[in-house]
């Protein structure tokens, strides 16, 4: 198995005046092509730093990080961003979808900062995109003509648009109920099964037994990292409810 994410004695130290506070202390990680991996956490565990370095919106103070080969702790801005857009989806819990721009709209979004993908029909790629996650007939649909989970699905294509390796996901059930929750695991678990390496982070440990592999962060550490050994699948969960969308 191809290793896609690794990281030697991270450390991430933020300073305010004369105030140091140290979210990350030295983690080491590996994860693997094709992986599933929910980081759980409380607050101030630094589970959100972790997710943000991983995901090359910020840069540790020292260590190591190298994403699919590439050395990211010595990249500049304009070289993180570039392997931001080619390598990584990002799924939030706030959705961050333009509000008066349909759903097509806002998952062809990515493409136009990304030019290497010049040439490419972007609407076609983009109801592509939304037909994967079960939205081709709301695609000129807004935001606010979508329930949460459709919201939900419509980032959900947006982060796979680029065809990216890795998918970042911080709390995306955490503004749904129980039965969209499932959905949106069902699509994440779905698109783990073709390939697609996901990471995850929850507060929910019923959320992280989707995983394959749950880390759980305390006080900048990595307390604990093992397989889900009893794992929800949740196609076989959603059969307990009517009216699925």
């Amino acid at each position: 198995m191809k290793t896609i994410l690794k990281i030697n004695n991270l450390v991430k130290v933020y300073s305010t005046g004369d105030i140091s506070v140290k979210a990350l202390k030295g983690i080491n990680l590996e994860i693997e092509e094709g992986e599933f991996v929910a980081i759980m956490g409380t607050s101030g565990s630094g589970k959100s730093t972790l997710m943000n370095i991983l995901g090359c919106l910020d840069l540790p103070t020292s260590g190591e990080y190298m994403l699919d080969g590439v050395p990211v702790h010595s990249l500049s801005k304009k070289q993180l961003a570039d392997i931001r857009n080619r390598k990584i989806g990002f799924v939030f819990q706030g959705f961050n979808l333009l509000s008066r721009t349909s759903a097509i709209e806002n998952v062809e979004l990515p493409l136009v900062y990304n030019r290497n993908h010049k040439g490419l029909n972007m609407k076609n790629a983009a109801m592509e995109a939304l037909q994967s996650v079960g939205l081709g007939e709301r695609m000129h649909h807004q935001p606010n003509q979508l329930s949460g989970g459709q919201q939900q699905r419509v980032a959900i294509a947006r982060a796979l648009i680029n065809k990216p390796p890795l998918i970042f996901a911080d709390e995306p059930t955490g503004n749904l109920d129980t039965k969209t929750s499932i959905e949106v695991m069902r699509i994440f678990q779905e698109l783990n099964d073709k390939g697609i390496t996901i990471l995850l982070v929850t507060h929910e440990q019923d959320i992280a037994l989707y995983a394959k592999r749950i880390l759980e962060l305390k006080d900048g550490h990595i307390k604990k990292d093992f397989k889900v050994e009893e794992r929800k699948i949740a196609s076989e969960e959603l059969k307990n409810y009517i009216d699925v969308d």
